[in-house]
């Protein structure tokens, strides 16, 4: 690159006569200074092209992910409106006179629908939502379970009570969540013990994670849960009846609670419902019976709400 440079800055120092004054190999040599200084200046400039190549495909990416984020913030914006006016309109029919016309029974099996899914869309909207609204301290509101459920305990510890600094870790402690179990006529508590362990040299604190539950800090196991869904849309129980059931058993538990339970159960088995219907061909054969003038549901039994056997409402 010197000796280019150098060759650059003898050539046009150079006049006519003196160029006329160089002998053939001295011209030869200027020549081959000339095309390595041209090479090397093309080789910048293709390495400067490269850059501005690279540097406008960034900006395109760039362009395209805001594009995108903008569109979703958009049909984020038209969801949470379209859920905030569903609860409105939900809590219409359930508070509003329209409902003190139908009997109690009605009325229970509307109050159980309509509770599942406002619980359903409030869950929906907490996912919308970017950034928590701000609330007072919220202090737990839940009983606890009563002391003669038999309870059966599950301790969760780390891997390692190693540190890494190389000290062993010293049990200082535990958290413990009880969850509520149910087997048919039985209720259970389950106790998830997670030891808490401490380094006293380099003040390290380890715990077992929480695991994972379908309703986060609630207390249903997923058995629980299973259990009022199955009863609910296979066996078709109302909420009601499974509450004096549950009364029956020794443990009991509101309509509006076990009603939503049932929505955010919905909310949070809407992927693998999805992924159903992508796997299952039976939606393709019922669109064509449609399609060719006969009933989809031809033939198939109901349930006391007009709905099919096996086809869930809103808030699944």
């Amino acid at each position: 690159m010197a000796l280019a440079a150098e060759f650059g800055t003898l050539a046009s120092m150079l006049t006519s006569e003196q160029l006329q004054g160089l002998g053939e190999a001295e011209l030869r040599a200027l020549a081959q200074g000339l095309l390595a200084q041209i090479t090397e200046r093309d080789g910048l400039i293709a390495e400067r092209d490269a850059e501005i190549a690279l540097r406008q495909a960034q900006l395109t990416q760039a362009d395209g992910e805001i594009l995108m984020k903008d569109r979703k913030l958009v049909w984020s914006e038209a969801r949470i409106d379209q859920l905030t006016h569903e609860i409105a309109v939900l809590k219409r029919w359930k508070f509003g006179a329209r409902s003190e016309q139908l009997d109690a029974t009605q009325k229970s099996l509307l109050d159980e629908t309509v509770d599942a899914d406002i619980a359903a869309i409030e869950l929906e909207l907490e996912l919308f939502r970017t950034k928590p609204l701000p609330s007072a301290p919220q202090h737990p509101k839940r009983a606890p379970l009563p002391a003669h459920l038999p309870r059966t305990s599950f301790h969760h510890e780390p891997a390692c009570t190693t540190c890494r600094c190389g000290c062993e870790l010293k049990r200082i402690g535990e958290d413990v969540s009880e969850k509520l179990d149910y087997t048919p006529g039985v209720f259970t508590v389950e106790r998830h013990v997670r030891g808490k362990w401490a380094c006293a040299k380099c003040v390290t604190l380890i715990q077992a994670p929480v695991p994972a539950q379908v309703i986060d800090k609630g207390m249903p196991t997923a058995g629980l849960l299973a259990q009022v869904l199955v009863v609910k849309y296979a066996d078709h129980m109302p909420l009601y009846r499974q509450e004096s059931i549950f009364a029956r058993a020794g443990m009991p538990l509101a309509r509006s609670t076990l009603a939503e339970w049932v929505g955010v159960c919905g909310v949070q088995l809407q992927p693998l419902v999805d992924a159903l219907k992508q796997g299952d061909p039976e939606p393709q054969r019922a669109a064509r019976r449609r399609d060719a003038g006969g009933d989809a549901h031809a033939g198939q039994e109901e349930d006391a709400q007009g709905l099919p056997v096996g086809i869930l409402p809103r808030c699944l």
